[in-house]
Parts: C-alpha cells; sequence; structure tokens
C-alpha cells in the first residue's frame, strides 16, 4: 500500500498563496472541505476493515488450534481404549495382529470423528473424489 502524504488536518490547514489571478478561495475551500470528508471517510473505513481482519485473522488461528486439539485429544483416548481392548482380547504369549473388525471399527469412529469436526462437507467432497 502507498504511503499516505495527508491527513484530513494537513489539507485543513493549507494555506495558499494568493496571486493576482489566483482560483477563488471560497471555491478551493470548498473543494478541499469535500476532500477532507472523503479522506476522514477513507480512514474510518481502513481502520474498519484492519480490525475485522485481525479479529478474523485471530479467530482461524484460534479455530485451527483448537481443531487440531479435538483431533489429537479424541483420537488418542480412543486409539488407546482399542488398543488395550484387543490387547486384553489375544493371548499373552501370542503376537497376533488385531482382528478386521477392530479396523473396521476404529476406521467407523474416525469417520465418525471427522464428521463431526468438519461437517457434512466433508463426506460431499471426500463422495465426489471417488469418481
Amino acid at each position: 500500500m502507498g504511503k499516505i502524504h495527508f491527513t484530513p488536518k494537513d489539507i485543513l490547514q493549507k494555506d495558499f498563496k494568493q496571486k493576482m489571478r489566483g482560483y477563488d478561495p471560497t471555491d478551493v475551500d470548498s473543494f478541499l472541505d469535500m476532500v477532507i470528508r472523503d479522506y476522514e471517510t477513507f480512514d474510518k473505513t481502513i481502520q474498519q476493515l484492519q480490525d475485522e481482519n485481525d479479529q478474523l485473522r485471530t479467530k482461524v488461528d484460534q479455530l485451527t488450534k483448537s481443531g487440531a486439539t479435538v483431533n489429537n485429544n479424541v483420537a488418542s483416548p480412543q486409539m488407546a481404549q482399542t488398543r488395550d481392548q484387543n490387547q486384553d482380547r489375544q493371548p499373552q504369549s501370542s503376537a497376533a495382529q488385531p482382528d478386521n473388525a477392530t479396523y473396521i471399527n476404529i476406521l467407523k469412529r474416525l469417520s465418525n470423528l471427522e464428521n463431526h469436526v468438519f461437517g457434512s462437507n466433508m463426506n460431499q467432497n471426500h463422495n465426489s473424489d471417488q469418481f
């Protein structure tokens, strides 16, 4: 963004030298009054947009952090619980792999969590990616 050279106050306090065939001071003053009002409007608009931009950036950061926290906090205990359940089912001496039902159960839980966190938009995007 370019540097702003004048503030509304600078424009208001500017004195022009008068010459014999110069401009009408009343016309110049009325025009500069309009320019000042425009500058003030632009200044307010810019400030509002900057404030809104800051708020939105803060909200995006918060949502990003909370989304990551939710994913970690929800997925980790469920995965640990599922792992513990599988270990309880397996004989201690065997190193057998968890059965397919456990994987399906985990995938269903993960799908439900994703739908809850990201909403139904993810289903629509996921379904369109399959074709």
